[in-house]
């Protein structure tokens, strides 16, 4: 995979759950850390939740990496904390701003912050979802907001002014948590995750991989795609 000499402000996370691609990324320096949750492992077809993330932490030692819980009991939810948090001190445990009933888990965030437990607080969309939880947050340990900010564009409303916001408040209340944007859809995102003054963004590999494209030239990159045209009609053997 190309390596690319990206030097932006904002620090670029792999989101996925597929071991060799995790690995692979991690050998690119614009690659600052990892995130994951259930859904993608189950996508990657990860049987064993517990031996993926400790056999991934054997490899990967440095960079912040996420791993969520997945009860919906907040009192499980905490052993789950726990126990994830014990893995290594580049673990970051994923809590989901409210569980399936709707219930807020805004105690428990403020509970396991203080416990110096470091967290990704997840599934984020509300400014008075963003609101509640940087106060939950604040003098705990280091800690990432991640606003769904991809999600949040899908309904048709732009994300900037409330990441903006976002990024703002987290700046002002304590320099320990940082804004995370995810559910990236483009590299564009990324872009705006630097206007927003997000520190994070999430990315998938296809994303990562645009990243050589950045600032390339139009000019260049309008002929390489009527060569690819060109290449791609004459090796299908079209004719008029």
């Amino acid at each position: 995979m190309d390596k690319s000499p990206y030097q932006g402000k904002v620090k670029i996370f792999a989101d996925g759950a597929d071991r060799a691609s995790i690995l692979e990324l991690a050998q690119n320096p614009a690659v600052k850390g990892f995130t994951t949750n259930p859904s993608l492992m189950k996508k990657s077809g990860v049987k064993d939740y517990q031996a993926f993330c400790q056999e991934i932490l054997t490899q990967i030692t440095k960079h912040p990496i996420s791993f969520e819980v997945f009860a919906d009991d907040f009192q499980e939810m905490h052993r789950q904390a726990m126990e994830i948090n014990s893995w290594g001190q580049n673990v970051y445990v994923k809590i989901p701003i409210t569980n399936s009933k709707g219930q807020s888990s805004l105690e428990l965030i403020k509970s396991l912050s203080h416990q110096k437990v470091k967290l990704n607080v997840t599934a984020l969309f509300t400014w008075e979802q963003i609101a509640e939880t940087v106060t939950a947050l604040q003098g705990g340990a280091p800690s990432v907001v991640s606003v769904f900010a991809g999600r949040i564009a899908d309904t048709g409303r732009d994300p900037m002014p409330l990441m903006t916001k976002a990024a703002k408040l987290c700046r002002e209340t304590d320099q320990n948590i940082e804004l995370l944007w995810a559910s990236s859809r483009e590299f564009f995102n990324l872009v705006q995750a630097e206007l927003s003054g997000c520190h994070i963004i999430t990315c998938t590999t296809d994303i990562i991989k645009k990243l050589t494209m950045l600032n390339k030239d139009l000019a260049e990159l309008s002929l390489e795609t009527v060569k690819t045209f060109k290449s791609d009609s004459d090796s299908a053997g079209f004719k008029l």
